[in-house]
């Protein structure tokens, strides 16, 4: 089945990504694979030939108990971690092999992406890269295993915060799958198309590891995923839009081994590089709206599929409202009171919203 997914727009107040100048030229003008492929040269650990910073492969599976305490610390000090509601403290609730029987005495390094559908080598960059290896309960994380990522149709299990373990309402995985809470679907997400992105020269020799993997991979090296998985993936992308933490995250891991989540400091990217493929109502959401000139000068066209009445909303980047209006049909916008900077666009038509980044020149 295809769903239509709709990119909802939460504007939290949230500070600019770090990300280095001209880190990301090379990838300018492309779509599809060879913005992939650009972009997996940019975080590599090979020469990018651009005199940027490259992914460490020195960094240890053993040095993410040091870097957690600044990736993934919360407000209040204790681990933030996805799978459970606990509040473990740094070092002292670290696993030490024993315990962790119940949610909330132990927490540990989970592999998202997990080591048996990699083959498990220790000796690859995978094995210890922040991206994808996050803290989380040990009870929680020996319930989903190597479980693929799907949605829950009956739970057999539930954890402290709402994450799922069960079977899959979504045709596509093989037995059980491992749902983790909205908050931190996109999350999830974006670490998986960074792993697609950044092995990309692995991962189609990965599908056949492991049974739940297989489920989820496709044995190729350029979409990875099996068809359902990607459309959830995607939608999950969506529907979760990148939060501070995440900014956060990325910063403290470029701190530690020198390469970025480019789908965290571009979110686009995503759309960009698999839209030929999502299921075609996924790209009908994307094109609902067509605006242009973006960037703008002075007026902007908004083109709508469909006619009936729509609020049009503009948003600054520090999520203040400083446009609004109400059409039906097509309509030009005098947007030239409006300061040159970024914003989001918010168009709202028949109980949904779709929402899309503009550039004022």
């Amino acid at each position: 089945m295809k769903h239509l997914y709709y990119i909802l727009l939460f504007i939290p107040i949230i500070g600019f990504a770090q990300i280095p100048s001209g880190y990301y030229d090379s990838a300018v003008g492309l779509e599809g694979y060879p913005l992939k492929d650009a972009l997996k040269l940019i975080i590599d650990d090979a020469s990018n030939g651009n005199g940027q910073p490259i992914h460490d492969t020195s960094v240890t599976y053993g040095d993410l108990w040091d870097l957690y305490e600044t990736s993934d610390v919360r407000a209040d000090g204790k681990v933030w971690e996805m799978y459970s509601d606990c509040d473990f403290t740094f070092v002292t609730d670290q696993d030490m092999g024993s315990g962790g029987t119940n949610e909330c005495e132990r927490f540990n390094r989970e592999h998202s992406f997990p080591r048996s559908w990699f083959g498990g080598n220790q000796n690859i960059a995978i094995f210890a890269d922040a991206f994808h290896v996050i803290p989380s309960d040990k009870k929680v994380n020996g319930i989903r295993g190597n479980l693929a990522f799907g949605e829950v149709a009956s739970a057999n299990y539930t954890s402290l915060n709402g994450s799922k373990r069960g079977s899959s309402s979504i045709s596509g995985p093989t037995g059980n799958v491992f749902e983790p809470i909205d908050e931190y679907k996109g999350d999830i997400a974006r670490g998986f198309f960074y792993v697609a992105t950044r092995y990309q020269n692995l991962i189609d020799g990965w599908e056949t590891n492991d049974s739940d993997g297989d489920s989820m991979l496709d044995g190729s090296s350029n979409k990875v995923f099996e068809q359902w998985a990607l459309d959830m993936l995607y939608s999950w992308h969506v529907n979760d839009p990148v939060s501070q933490k995440e900014i956060d995250r990325n910063e403290a891991i470029f701190d530690h081994q020198d390469n970025r989540n480019p789908f965290i400091d571009n979110p686009q990217y995503v759309f960009d590089i698999w839209q030929d493929v999502l299921s075609v109502n996924e790209v009908e959401a994307q094109d609902a709206v067509s605006l242009y000139p973006n960037p703008v000068k002075d007026v902007l066209t908004v083109d709508l599929i469909s006619y009936s009445d729509t609020q049009i909303e503009i948003y600054d980047i520090l999520g203040k409202r400083v446009y609004k209006t109400e059409v039906k049909g097509d309509s030009t916008l005098n947007l030239q009171s409006l300061k040159s900077g970024v914003y989001i666009i918010k168009i709202n038509q028949d109980n949904s919203s779709i929402s899309k980044k503009l550039i004022k020149q």
